[in-house]
């Protein structure tokens, strides 16, 4: 345990609640990716697959950590996976934003082109990923990281004269 700590820079125990998580919420989408392919060969084949996938989902991340960590700019190694949390949150919220704001307009797959629908849905769910994403942000204690974050992105897509 000491070893974990001090790879991941953790100062008190609180702050192994991230790394915890983290493994948490991977567990649960290497379940969900293999039971969506797996769904008819049983809970058995599943479970035995999520394994697999949990350990490629897990050095997949830990590959991006040693890119990443270079890139941002982060007080603690912990810090990082507490950023990768926020994005993962972050990006399921805009879809359960999204659906409902594209029905409440009255848009469905029916009444319009599907790739019309698909395009709208695409920007109404970026539009409130932008302001998920610094609300997600704060709330994790990472408002300064995922501010500066946006107004990269922002730049990115047109909005440099609002910015600066």
């Amino acid at each position: 345990m000491k070893k974990f700590k001090k790879h991941w820079e953790i100062q008190h125990n609180w702050q192994l609640l991230f790394p915890f998580f983290g493994l948490v919420i991977l567990g649960y989408s290497a379940f969900k990716i293999s039971n969506a392919f797996l769904e008819n060969y049983g809970l058995t084949l599943s479970l035995v697959a999520s394994i697999f996938v949990f350990f490629l989902l897990l050095k997949l991340t830990l590959f991006m950590f040693k890119k990443l960590e270079k890139k941002w700019i982060l007080d603690y190694k912990w810090e990082m996976i507490r950023v990768f949390m926020v994005f993962a949150f972050t990006g399921t919220s805009s879809l359960f934003v999204g659906r409902p704001i594209i029905k409440l307009i009255g848009i469905t797959k029916e009444n319009l082109n599907p790739i019309l629908y698909w395009f709208l849905f695409i920007i109404i769910g970026l539009i409130f990923y932008q302001i998920l994403l610094v609300m997600f942000g704060w709330l994790f204690g990472q408002f300064k990281f995922f501010w500066e974050f946006e107004k990269k992105m922002l730049r990115r897509f047109g909005f440099k004269r609002f910015l600066d």
